[in-house]
């Protein structure tokens, strides 16, 4: 390829050709577009002839509207003309956008030279570019081109590269497109793995639920199958238990003979006169030909036969005391009797005072024997006493380790017993101000206490499914009360008598003699747990309660129950007799003491408390009903 070079007088020579070319062929253009499009026309404008910078104004003329004639002018008018002519130019100003909008300026097209020139520069191609210029500008000045005839390069052209350029721009986002496709369906590949796992996991659940619901009825039939002979298996043993607990007792009974016949043969051996010798003697072999037979014995020998039963028991302790006779009869019974012929109803009971003795819940009231005085056990660990009925504190005493459950009056009113969480029995000397004894021998919670109507003995109760009777002179266990098989929640003895009392979790009701340790009576008829039971003054009926708020009165004689009342649903905690035996006061766990009338059965409410009531007593004339619960107080029922 051979380079010509170009002066700059030939260079600007064809620019011009090429700029007057290009003129030539864009009044062709237009002329075409003319004749497609219509005819273009002109406003008649006037040039005024003084005009410095060759600018042509328009002429404006005087708008006759405008002009407001003499003897008429005003404000409003004026505004009102103004707005007018602002309003005709604004609808001009439309008219001539809308005609600007038919006739679009048209595009002028590419010359071919031009384009080829454009393409080279866009290619980088700057040789073949300096051989196209000197080739075209030589044949232009030797003629042999024409360039009238130059075609345009036409818009199909230039509107296939900007196609070119948005088919790339499309190809990169179809790229970015396929990527994010692919990741898509990478993730929900992903997902559909999880999903299958997670079926399948919940497949086997169901499966083993499945199986297990199958295991659970085939042991509910096994069980049900089991459920006759697991009946007829404890009835066997309670049989087998009360036959035991005969034949230890006539055992005892024959052994404690055998050591009273020994007595009384050293005695004769002593003294003279061998008649008495030979009856004793008599009577020792006929006891042990027929030990089992059980002759009778008196009843109050038996307290101290029972004491070869316990293998720690075999020799008596000097100290211990005697169990009164059971003949006695109650002193109390004259006035009991003259408070029978009152007439007390429920009705007239109502708020009388209200006091503060705890921090924490109230869990028992015990009231003096003689005096206008309640002592209050708590789970703040402390036992105070009350002067009633104005509330005032007269001794604290401290020394449980754990919660009090309950306290009992001394029948002398010297003495406080108390029962607590940590498992021991405290008995407290008002004189001294202190606790002169402490009874360990329950393994569990021990619940409450009783003292016997001679001063001797104290009867405590527990978690441990045992009641224990302590004597206060030895100060050790006497006898442990085995029967209930679960807790044993309340214990009282009958007034002037060697009879215990004693309910338990288990849902039984049993009566004690206190000598022997020997169930002489069990009462069967609650469902649910039994949480409290009371003699009444006379100590004929036996009142009852239990957890799910169910109140029964039973026959002492008869051993059956009299009257069933339901106060609940929520547990009953506490029942207490009023001196005449008339009306019922009832601790119920829902915050009201509940009134019965045992004669009418009518039920009534005393509602004072903010938790649950934990204990109720009556006074000793009962013009008093006292009552204490969870929320630390005292309040006092007149």
């Amino acid at each position: 390829m051979v380079t010509v070079s170009r002066s700059p007088w030939k260079q600007y020579t064809t620019l011009y050709r090429t700029t007057k070319r290009r003129g030539k062929m864009a009044a062709r253009y237009e002329v075409a577009e003319e004749s497609v499009d219509g005819p273009y026309y002109l406003e008649k404008v006037l040039i005024s002839e003084d005009s410095e910078d060759d600018y042509k104004y328009d002429e404006v003329t005087v708008d006759d509207e405008l002009s407001i004639p003499e003897g008429e002018e005003d404000l409003e008018t004026a505004v009102k003309a103004v707005q007018d002519q602002t309003d005709a130019t604004e609808c001009t100003t439309q008219s001539q956008r809308v005609s600007l909008a038919k006739h679009p300026v048209p595009k002028i097209p590419e010359v071919v030279d031009d384009f080829v020139r454009n393409y080279l520069v866009k290619m980088g191609m700057k040789r073949t570019l300096d051989c196209f210029q000197i080739e075209w500008f030589e044949m232009i000045h030797k003629g042999l081109m024409k360039t009238d005839h130059m075609e345009l390069v036409h818009d199909v052209y230039t509107h296939n590269q900007l196609l070119d350029n948005e088919l790339k721009n499309v190809q990169r986002e179809r790229d970015s497109y396929k990527l994010a496709a692919f990741e898509a369906g990478e993730t929900i590949v992903k997902l559909q793995r999880e999903r299958d796992f997670h079926r399948m996991q919940h497949k086997r659940v169901v499966q083993e639920k499945n199986r297990l619901i199958e295991d659970i009825k085939k042991l509910k039939k096994h069980y049900a199958s089991y459920e006759p002979a697991l009946r007829q298996l404890n009835e066997k043993y309670q049989t087998t238990v009360r036959q035991k607990m005969l034949v230890s007792l006539e055992r005892d009974r024959a052994v404690s003979q055998v050591q009273n016949i020994d007595g009384s043969l050293r005695t004769a051996h002593s003294s003279p006169g061998t008649r008495k010798c030979a009856n004793t003697q008599q009577q020792r072999e006929r006891i042990q030909k027929s030990p089992e037979k059980g002759a009778h014995l008196p009843c109050d020998n038996i307290a101290s036969n029972y004491a070869i039963k316990d293998p720690n028991k075999n020799t008596r302790h000097p100290k211990d005391s005697e169990f009164p006779a059971s003949t006695r009869v109650n002193p109390y019974l004259p006035q009991i009797k003259a408070l029978s012929s009152l007439n007390t109803k429920s009705a007239n009971f109502s708020l009388f005072k209200s006091f503060k003795v705890h921090t924490m819940a109230v869990s028992f009231l015990a009231p003096h024997p003689r005096k206008m005085i309640v002592a209050s056990s708590s789970d703040d660990q402390l036992w105070r006493s009350w002067g009633i009925p104005e509330g005032e504190m007269i001794m604290t005493g401290e020394g449980h380790t754990d919660w009090l459950s309950s306290c009992n009056f001394h029948p002398s009113g010297g003495y406080l017993g108390t029962t607590s969480g940590d498992t021991t029995v405290k008995i407290w000397d008002f004189a001294q101000g202190r606790c002169v004894l402490s009874l360990e021998g329950h393994i569990h919670t021990t619940w409450a206490c009783s003292f016997h109507s001679c001063g001797d003995f104290v009867a405590s109760c527990s978690m441990d499914n045992t009641a224990k009777v302590w004597d206060l002179n030895s100060e050790r266990c006497r006898c442990t009360l085995r029967g209930h098989v679960d807790s044993v929640n309340s214990i009282s003895f009958l007034p002037f008598s060697n009879i215990l009392l004693t309910c338990s979790a288990d849902k039984t009701l049993s009566l004690w003699d206190a000598r022997v340790g020997l169930c002489a009576q069990t009462f069967y008829g609650h469902k649910h747990s039994c949480n409290y039971a009371t003699f009444n003054a006379t100590g004929d009926t036996i009142a009852s309660c239990d957890s799910f708020g169910v109140l029964k009165l039973w026959d002492v004689r008869n051993a059956l129950a009299m009257v069933t009342m339901d106060t609940g649903p929520h547990p009953s905690n506490q029942v207490a007799f009023n001196p005449n035996g008339r009306i019922l006061a009832v601790a119920s766990n829902d915050g009201t003491v509940k009134i019965v009338e045992v004669a009418s059965l009518h039920t009534s409410s005393l509602i004072a408390h903010e938790d649950a009531v934990q204990s109720v007593i009556f006074d000793h004339k009962g013009e008093y009903l006292l009552s204490a619960g969870s929320d630390g107080t005292i309040h006092v029922w007149s």
